[in-house]
């Protein structure tokens, strides 16, 4: 009992210590069939300007019969209830469980008078560590989802959810049903093999097989869920409750529920949909027809692709909800899609105005703004500067799941971060990113969040400069930890065929080293670029003399031309400039 206590201490905390997402997150799946090594993964950014970035650790427990769990609202801490607690829990790390399940999420709203339910208790940040304490497949995850909202109610907005194991990678999409209605209406895909998918804060899940009893079923049939032939499963109303609420008109077979339960407009496609193209233009041919879609163009035809009537207004210019790629996606590549500016496309950020004399791909908020009475946007690309973490799970299906799972945590902006390997088994975080170490309005020396802001906000200043060195550190460490893997997996699985505590023991230590490893020396990185950098200079040692080297590269060029552009003469230097 004294442990069933501690746990739900350490859930109340972790809500109440300020562990807000907000609609700003981007998650990739990655199919066995479409990976470099066989692996499955999935990507998540945590983002938020309220998030302090940590990982988060549940051991495994039993707990006694009748034993009760406290939740809280994920984005808030408030309390909504209590549950039934599992009589046995799993171990998680982070956003992966013992048993290599992983899932990750973006919040996209949706009808608005859906997300408010009196009563309800489950929230999405509920359903996703809920389902990894008690899930040992990414089907029994879907089938967990069903179950908690089912009965207990959905607390939250739309959203999508990544869940995926070593073997299948699933899309599930899910809002509530509003007042004077329990539960939520879903509809869960299986990403074929060999294939890739990704949201963004959009709805993305469009029409999908009715069920046949044999590929595709109902909530009503989650006893065949387990069979593999089964590919697609939805609630058994939701085409019936989207017919009472007045929000469809048209053919069952027609059904879409992204344009039903979250039809996209320009910020959809914008600020979303754009974030999912990048990576499906990175790795598949074609995706060129839908870059007007992905700016807010949206098309509504009159005619459907099949050709019958658009009754329904749905969106007829909408990309895929996967693509086969022309190459396979390796963990690294997880990483470089991470941190996407929009690089390369008209809309790219560091090219722009808005980026000053430094090519700076970021821009503060607010995402929108006005002058003379209209409207504009910033851009809102796949990195971005309020991100608490990110994370690549990699699932591997041909070594035992406590070694076969690892979670790539990073802290802090992505292009500024260094992507670290927490094996699913570990029984502690690394210190400097444990829980607790640190707050948002609590400095901690030797807290990641703290070290990794440090560089990151040091790089807004002079990203052309300053970020090219980030980069060079950061893909250092990385290629390091791939190049290690290999080596310490066959270590791991000498010592787990021996006895797994002693591989549990082993991968603790060494993930709970590299992680405080890398936070210390990205100290020491921070020292090393505030002294080269200091006052608008660029300096570099000068063995044997007193004083470096020094450079002043000003603002560039193309900057002062703005500038004499701007203000003409004003400027000027006349005669001999004494």
């Amino acid at each position: 009992m004294r442990k069933y206590l501690s746990l739900i201490v350490t859930f109340a905390l972790l809500v109440s210590a300020g562990m807000q997402t907000s609609k700003a997150c981007t998650n990739y799946l990655i199919t066995k069939g479409a990976s470099v090594d066989g692996s499955t993964m999935i990507s998540y950014a945590a983002d938020s300007h309220v998030l302090y970035g940590e990982l988060y650790h549940w051991p495994a427990a039993t707990w006694p019969e009748g034993a009760m769990m406290d939740v809280f609202e994920w984005d808030t801490g408030k309390f909504l209830g209590q549950i039934k607690q599992a009589p046995q829990t799993y171990n998680v790390v982070g956003n992966i469980n013992e048993f290599q399940v992983s899932i990750g999420e973006t919040t996209y709203g949706g009808r608005e008078e859906l997300g408010s339910q009196s009563g309800a208790i489950i929230d999405y940040g509920a359903l996703i560590y809920l389902s990894l304490q008690r899930a040992k497949s990414a089907r029994e995850a879907i089938k967990t989802y069903h179950e908690l909202v089912s009965e207990y109610g959905y607390y939250s907005l739309g959203e999508s959810f990544s869940i995926a194991d070593a073997n299948e990678v699933w899309i599930l999409e899910l809002i509530g049903k509003g007042e004077g209605e329990k539960g939520a209406v879903w509809v869960a895909r299986l990403v074929p093999d060999g294939y890739v998918c990704g949201h963004a804060n959009q709805a993305r899940i469009t029409t999908f097989p009715l069920a046949n009893g044999k590929t595709s079923i109902t909530s009503d049939q989650l006893d065949k869920l387990f069979d593999p032939a089964v590919e697609t499963v939805y609630a058994a109303d939701v085409i019936s409750f989207a017919r009472k609420k007045g929000y469809y008109k048209g053919t069952d077979e027609n059904f879409s529920f992204s344009d039903t339960y979250a039809p996209v407009g320009f910020g959809g496609a914008r600020f979303c949909e754009i974030r999912v193209w990048t990576m499906f233009n990175d790795v598949a041919d074609g995706m060129d027809q839908y870059w007007e879609y992905v700016k807010g163009n949206i098309d509504h035809g009159k005619k459907l692709a099949n050709g019958d009537e658009n009754v329904d207004h749905y969106a007829t210019n909408r990309m895929p909800l996967w693509v086969k790629p022309n190459r396979k996606v390796g963990v690294q590549d997880m990483f470089g899609f991470m941190r996407d500016h929009l690089e390369g496309t008209e809309l790219d950020m560091s090219k722009d105005m808005g980026a000053g004399p430094f090519a700076v791909p970021y821009r503060w908020r607010p995402l929108t703004w006005e002058v003379d009475g209209k409207r504009y946007c910033n851009e809102r690309a796949t990195a971005t500067q309020q991100t608490g973490f990110s994370f690549v799970s990699q699932m591997r299906s041909w070594l035992p799941d406590p070694i076969g799972g690892i979670f790539w945590i990073g802290i802090d902006d992505a292009s500024c971060t260094v992507y670290c390997p927490m094996y699913c088994s570990i029984t502690r975080a690394p210190h400097t990113m444990e829980r607790g170490n640190g707050a948002m309005m609590r400095w901690s020396d030797d807290a990641a969040f703290w070290v990794f802001n440090q560089v990151s906000n040091l790089a807004y200043t002079r990203w052309n400069l300053i970020h090219p060195e980030v980069e060079a550190k950061q893909h250092a460490f990385e290629d390091e930890f791939v190049a290690l893997m290999p080596m310490i997996d066959e270590q791991a699985k000498t010592l787990y065929d021996k006895n797994p505590n002693l591989a549990v023991n082993y991968l603790t230590d060494y993930s709970s080293s590299t992680g405080d490893r890398v936070t210390h020396e990205w100290k020491y990185f921070y020292r090393y670029l505030f002294m080269r950098y200091m006052d608008g200079n660029v300096k570099r040692p000068n063995p044997g003399h007193q004083n470096p080297h020094v450079k002043q590269p000003g603002y560039g060029e193309n900057w002062y031309k703005k500038i004499v552009d701007e203000t003409g003469d004003q400027f000027k230097v006349i005669g001999d400039g004494h």
